[in-house]
């Protein structure tokens, strides 16, 4: 059983480690799973290539393996808690996969679709409109209470440049974007949150939770994001709480 009390980053792939980690224990969920872009583009997003994984699977089995995890999730996330799951529109075979197709077939509430405008794009052909946009669902067990405005005024669609600092990994959490996160989850919770992100790449989530206080629990298949996660970590100081 995983032990909640101390923060860590766990060398190993998600499906393996969920089931150790206890029922409701978990305050928020932040993630952004691989998108299986290979296998529904024929090939490589430019750019985007992960080192101990070739993102590359039929797309009913990555939508099976997604509703899988995602109601893991579910499962360890605590009554009051949020899940907030970043992932991206797709084209395969000249359709749209909207991630609504599967996220729907799980156990949460989505609660809400946030439309990310990071104002770039990895497109280099012209057969659509360059798609500067993924999307973000907050995910709930049970109605949240109202927003402040100082939140709600963010609106739904969120203008935040994708990370931009260099690092072993293709496609880094932007911090800006991890920082709202917590800023919500702060809102209704009071003290230390434990944090989940399944699929932790160099851990950008388990690094803004300890700027801002909180325990973290990061996954990661791949043994070298981890250990540059962990280097990123263990140089920064462990700040006071910022709530």
């Amino acid at each position: 059983m995983i032990i909640l009390e101390r923060s860590q980053i766990i060398n190993d792939a998600c499906e393996n480690v969920l089931p150790q980690i206890p029922n409701e224990s978990i305050d928020l969920i932040i993630t952004s799973p691989p998108y299986n872009k290979r296998n529904n583009s024929g090939k490589l997003v430019p750019g985007i290539k992960y080192k101990d994984y070739d993102d590359n699977i039929s797309e009913l089995e990555y939508q099976e393996w997604q509703i899988r995890i995602i109601n893991e999730l579910y499962r360890v996330l605590k009554p009051d808690g949020f899940l907030f799951y970043n992932h991206k529109v797709r084209y395969h075979q000249n359709n749209i996969i909207h991630p609504i197709t599967f996220l729907t077939k799980t156990n949460f509430i989505i609660w809400q679709e946030i439309i990310w405008n990071r104002g770039i794009t990895g497109n280099i052909r012209g057969w659509r409109f360059y798609n500067i946009d993924e999307r973000i669902y907050w995910m709930v067990k049970q109605k949240p209470k109202e927003l402040p405005h100082f939140i709600a005024s963010w609106s739904n669609i969120w203008n935040i440049p994708p990370a931009t600092n260099k690092t072993i990994h293709p496609a880094p959490f932007t911090e800006d974007l991890v920082h709202r996160f917590f800023i919500i989850a702060e809102n209704y919770k009071q003290g230390p949150l434990t944090v989940l992100d399944p699929f932790a790449g160099i851990c950008t989530v388990g690094s803004i939770a300890q700027k801002r206080g909180h325990k973290y629990i990061c996954i990661e298949i791949t043994k070298d994001y981890c250990e540059y996660g962990e280097k990123i970590i263990h140089s920064m100081p462990i700040a006071p709480k910022l709530f």
